[in-house]
């Protein structure tokens, strides 16, 4: 197995290095082609959340395609590899195929167990997908583990809470406010997580809600869906943002926007003009924007309380409880070894499938050579003596095969793959042949064989 993944995370670096690092969905593409420039990368995906970015791709050398990526990353951010690597982790095989199950079941987000990432997850393989960078290595690995994170979702009660980074972020604030029903609302972004914001608000009985956005339209949407659900909400362009905060409690914002959305002449003239008779009145900020939506000098002014993913996952709510977690990890595992278990099976077949057709060449070559001993058979008898043939070769193949089979789903099982090769002085040129067929890469060759349990059929496998 050749997965590589090099990746940066909440868990591994400050706030101001995923700043750095934060990828829209178009440089995803971006990052994605020119890793594929380098022939030592076969397949590639970039998993990019607000507290995360990693690249999954195959390679044909760990140290070599460690290093194209690398650079890419480097040079898309303006890090140093030496300050890049400083905080990246690497996983290679087995261990960057663990490391996605457990992304994709929510154990290694800021808020454990939250189902965002699963979409996250869908997203990144669809852009990959998208681009013709996604071979059938990344396609089974990004669908196992979609159906892995699922699985831990549907099994366990590890996101029973509905915990997710604007959930405990809005929990902070309400505690701050002492409510948030009644309270006037301002949401910046009208995207899948201000749609996600404004749920939870008006769960939260939140009295009213400024929904700001680059597209009036975008916002006119979001505010309209807010209306229906029995809460009034207005749609305004990033401009009116001033204006906006002069009533307002609780701000989220999550744009993705490269640069401070949010800025302190903004906050500034709401606190210092607008608000000029409320000056007790405290505001929440929760930016949940990564990089960051709003500018940090913020933080200095009186009455404003700053809530970002840094204080969201230092809260006790971010964690699961200790028993749900031991059960999603459970489940990761055991979900691991089967796919592993597939994968190696997989790695055999082609060898399995190279023997039935060397045996297959025999038996036709040996049936040629009746024909010019004993030309006078018939046909009835010649068929006869040829299902009989074809029936011993593939009893006394079947028990191998499927032992061969079964032994090689275990680790080191490569080993008997091997042995077979040199047992039957096998042709790897012919067995790169069947797994090329089998990935799509060449046109299936068929074979007539009759189908003998176990035995080879009309194409190879």
């Amino acid at each position: 197995m050749s997965i590589l993944l090099f990746g940066v995370s909440h868990r591994s670096a400050p706030v101001s290095v995923l700043e750095q690092l934060s990828i829209d969905e178009s440089d995803q593409v971006k990052i994605v082609d020119r890793v594929l420039q380098s022939s030592l990368v076969t397949e590639a995906m970039v998993l990019s959340t607000c507290n995360r970015v990693e690249v999954y791709a195959v390679v044909e050398a760990f140290h070599a395609g460690l290093s194209v990526i690398g650079q890419v990353l480097a040079e898309y951010s303006g890090l140093s590899m030496s300050d890049l690597t400083k905080h990246a982790y690497v996983r290679y095989s087995e261990a960057a195929v663990e490391h996605l199950f457990a992304v994709a079941s929510g154990l290694d987000s800021a808020v454990v167990g939250e189902q965002q990432v699963l979409g996250q997850v869908r997203r990144a393989y669809a852009s990959a997908e998208g681009n013709n960078a996604v071979g059938r290595v990344l396609h089974e690995l990004a669908q196992r583990a979609l159906s892995v994170g699922k699985r831990v979702h549907s099994e366990t009660a590890i996101d029973a809470a509905g915990a997710s980074v604007v959930s405990v972020a809005l929990d902070i604030a309400g505690r701050k406010l002492g409510t948030l029903e009644g309270k006037t609302a301002v949401v910046v972004g009208a995207g899948a997580m201000g749609a996600l914001s404004a749920a939870h608000l008006t769960r939260a009985g939140i009295g009213r809600v400024h929904v700001l956005n680059r597209s009036l339209a975008r916002a006119q949407r979001l505010a309209d869906k807010i209306g229906a659900a029995g809460t009034p909400a207005e749609a305004r362009t990033l401009d009116r943002l001033p204006a906006a905060l002069a009533d307002a409690d609780v701000m989220v914002s999550c744009t993705g926007a490269v640069s401070h959305v949010v800025t302190l002449a903004d906050v500034h003239h709401a606190l210092v003009n607008a608000r000029r008779d409320e000056a007790a009145k405290p505001l929440v900020i929760c930016d949940l924007g990564m990089p960051r939506d709003v500018d940090p000098a913020i933080a200095g002014l009186p009455g404003v309380l700053i809530v970002d993913v840094d204080r969201v996952q230092h809260e006790p709510s971010a964690h699961a409880a200790a028993a749900d977690v031991d059960a999603a990890r459970h489940i990761v595992a055991a979900e691991l070894a089967a796919y592993l278990a597939g994968q190696r099976m997989a790695e055999v077949t082609p060898t399995v499938t190279a023997l039935r057709q060397r045996a297959a060449d025999v038996v036709e070559a040996e049936l040629l050579r009746l024909d010019n001993r004993l030309p006078g058979l018939d046909t009835a008898e010649r068929e006869e003596v040829a299902r009989t043939v074809r029936r011993v070769v593939d009893k006394l193949l079947h028990a191998p095969t499927v032992r061969i089979k079964q032994l090689a789903s275990a680790p080191g099982g490569d080993s008997y793959a091997e042995a077979l090769r040199e047992l039957f002085e096998l042709d790897q040129t012919a067995i790169d042949s069947v797994a090329a067929v089998a990935a799509g890469e060449l046109p299936v060759i068929t074979t007539e064989f009759d189908g003998a349990p176990g035995g080879p059929q009309r194409s190879a496998e």
